[in-house]
């Protein structure tokens, strides 16, 4: 589309509806930027790169070495626990700065003169959607200060003032998962599985799934906010036979009274089995990547909380620690809540943060 001159407009569209099977890595996410024609294309690829954190990189990424035995298995699970639980958990206090992109979709119909409906192939470039700013598209980005205490994440301790929830957007109340926490329950639970090898930043990296049970978990979620409408007032029914005793001059059935409604913005809050990844270098043992899959019952108006954590390399005064680098969160949720509406719908929200400005601090 790049070499047929296409606007940024049309070439953003095809990209809407580009659903990837592997993970677009960096490396590839920024040879695919040097297309675009414009920013709204460039959008659509950091959108693509965020939804496809959690996939498998394509097959150059993945080693053809052969799994380790199960002796060699043990000593890179033992170094990991090893530096987790001496290096890691032993970081000093710090503060840095986040800054977050939130890509967030919404409804969209797809027109039925599109050709998209009954399962057409071809990509709808110009004007077969209703509304295309409805897509997965930027919405805003924040930069918070953020502070870690043992290498755990903590927020700040000031209450939020945004109004989530009534502006349409969600947020996140809970910290992110905590790589020594994750790891000790990942433990208790002798869940560990060998998965393949995996390139990561050009060095080969030992994958290891576990799953942690609901008894095990310490997985808290804080999603910010959902409705719940409440009704109030008094109505009085009647009837044709009832309606001259009650005053209201004629005939024939209804109402009268006055019916209101208010509404409550509540935060979704459990505590969750979950399943995830650990990418371990095999020298070291140093964790160079954690992912974590909370797992909802269909119930829930939280459907889906993905968190990827990319540990890297930052200098603090003089000396060097492996600490946050980047994150992705992948979150599916029933913006509707219990609010008592007639349609259910869905909302996917997607955010990519940068950790930043590392500095030690003496603050508990």
């Amino acid at each position: 589309m790049q070499q047929q001159k296409k606007p940024d407009a049309e070439i953003a569209t095809a990209l809407k509806q580009v659903e990837l099977s592997q993970q677009m890595t960096r490396k590839a996410m920024n040879t695919i930027v040097s297309y675009a024609p414009g920013p709204l294309s460039t959008e659509q690829i950091y959108v693509l790169e965020a939804e496809s954190a959690d996939l498998l990189p394509p097959e150059i990424d993945l080693p053809a070495t052969p799994a380790p035995d199960d002796a060699t298995q043990k000593t890179i699970l033992a170094k990991a626990g090893a530096y987790i639980n001496s290096a890691y958990a032993q970081l000093p206090n710090l503060r840095a700065t986040r800054t977050t992109l939130r890509f967030q979709d919404n409804e969209e119909a797809v027109v039925s003169s599109s050709g998209l409906q009954g399962g057409a192939t071809d990509a709808v470039v110009s004007s077969g959607f209703s509304n295309p700013s409805l897509f997965v598209h930027y919405m805003n980005s924040a930069k918070i200060p953020l502070a870690f205490v043992r290498g755990g994440e903590k927020l700040p301790p000031e209450k939020d003032k945004i109004p989530w929830g009534a502006n349409k957007m969600i947020a996140l109340e809970s910290p992110a998962p905590d790589l020594a926490s994750v790891w000790k329950q990942a433990q208790d639970a002798e869940s560990f599985q060998w998965q393949r090898w995996e390139l990561v930043n050009g060095n080969p990296t030992a994958v290891f799934a576990f799953a942690v049970p609901l008894k095990k978990s310490h997985l808290d979620i804080d999603v910010c906010c959902f409705p719940k409408v409440n009704q109030t007032g008094i109505a009085s029914f009647y009837t044709a036979t009832t309606a001259l005793t009650l005053g209201s001059g004629s005939g024939g059935g209804g109402v009268s009274g006055n019916f209101q409604t208010s509404t409550n913005w509540n935060d979704f809050k459990t505590t969750a089995p979950y399943h995830g990844e650990f990418f371990i270098a095999p020298d070291t043992g140093v964790v160079v990547r954690l992912i974590t899959q909370a797992e909802f019952q269909p119930s829930e108006i939280v459907h889906a909380l993905d968190t990827r954590t990319d540990f890297g390399p930052v200098k603090v005064g003089d000396k060097l620690f492996m600490v946050p680098v980047r994150s992705y969160v992948d979150t599916l949720v029933v913006p509707n809540g219990d609010s008592g509406a007639a349609s259910y719908t869905t909302r996917r929200t997607l955010f990519t943060s940068a950790y930043e400005d590392y500095a030690q601090t003496r603050e508990r």
